[in-house]
């Protein structure tokens, strides 16, 4: 199979060689894609299914604060929280990671204390992205240097929707170059579209190629900071990309629904759409992610449900 650079290399040769692509893409049938998640989302999941569900939601959070007001003590909270979500259930999986802000990574890798939980931090002046090209680098390059082992950037969102293609890629290949250690190792690279601020399905289809042939080690739909964050059908959009991206390069890449994903039935909405869209290789926290955080408390009350037969109430988990 071609590499990503090779597969792709007259393709991100000039701006209107990369447009011509983009544009060549299959048009988005929305009212099909809506309807098909909308589909896959009466799917029920019972028993011991259920559990198994639960416990895999659980294992695929990045448990995150990005907050103005974050502390160290609140990072540290977070940490434990994610190796021990339920600190009276040792059997309870841990979290992916904990998601930070870049001068909260050494706090968090310090907590975590070899613990099985990434640290991932978001970078490229988010969440806006508003910032000149050495200021995306130098946040990313502090994030790594700091012991982040995922950096979650975001692309320009008006660079794209005025139709600078190139420099979209070629800002997420230059950030994908700012993860790479001294020792030749590297942290794993998710790239932001902010769905809710690209307007068309058309638009979130182009953005995820972009950031496939890019190098990108996942897409992500949002930050968070916006109206409009993870919704099934741009997610479905997403895993179609990945899905074809891979029949064509043979390159895996992760998908990250973030924002508005608040409750377990959410969650396994979201499980049901990968199951069935991209099927078992996906079903894993090195290929699929909710950027969360209330989501945790949901899933902890409703596996407590299902172990005691009753429901624990809201003060049974942590409020982050």
């Amino acid at each position: 199979m071609p590499t990503t650079l090779t597969a792709f290399a007259d393709v991100t040769t000039s701006d209107s060689a990369l447009r011509r692509f983009l544009h060549g893409l299959p048009g988005v049938d929305a009212v099909g894609l809506e309807a098909r998640a909308a589909s896959l989302g009466t799917r029920s999941i019972k028993t011991t299914a259920k559990a198994y569900a639960i416990d895999l939601a659980i294992s695929m959070i990045d448990l995150t604060t990005l907050e103005g007001a974050d502390t160290p003590g609140k990072v540290r909270a977070l940490s434990a929280k994610a190796v021990h979500p339920d600190p009276t259930d040792r059997t309870t999986p841990t979290t992916a990671a904990v998601c930070v802000y870049p001068d909260m990574v050494a706090t968090a890798k310090a907590a975590l204390n070899g613990a099985d939980v990434k640290v991932a931090s978001v970078a490229t002046a988010f969440p806006a992205g508003r910032a000149a090209l050495p200021v995306k680098l130098a946040d990313t390059a502090d994030a790594v240097a700091a012991g982040a082992d995922e950096i979650d950037m975001v692309i320009d969102r008006g660079a794209f929707l005025a139709g600078r293609y190139l420099d979209t890629y070629e800002l997420i290949r230059s950030v994908k170059e700012a993860c790479v250690r001294p020792d030749g190792s590297a942290a794993r690279l998710k790239v932001i579209f902010e769905t809710g601020e690209l307007s068309t399905y058309d638009n979130i289809r182009r953005a995820s190629w972009i950031g496939m042939m890019a190098g990108a080690d996942f897409i992500k739909t949002s930050t968070g900071k916006v109206g409009v964050n993870a919704t099934p059908a741009n997610t479905l959009l997403m895993l179609e990309a990945v899905r074809d991206f891979k029949a064509q390069t043979g390159i895996q890449i992760g998908v990250k629904p973030a924002g508005g994903i608040r409750t377990t039935k959410d969650a396994l909405k979201f499980l049901v759409l990968v199951n069935e869209t991209v099927g078992d290789d996906w079903l894993s926290n090195h290929w699929f992610r909710f950027g969360a955080s209330s989501l945790l408390n949901d899933l902890l009350m409703q596996r407590q449900k299902l172990s005691t037969g009753r429901y624990s109430g809201p003060d049974y988990v942590t409020v982050d």
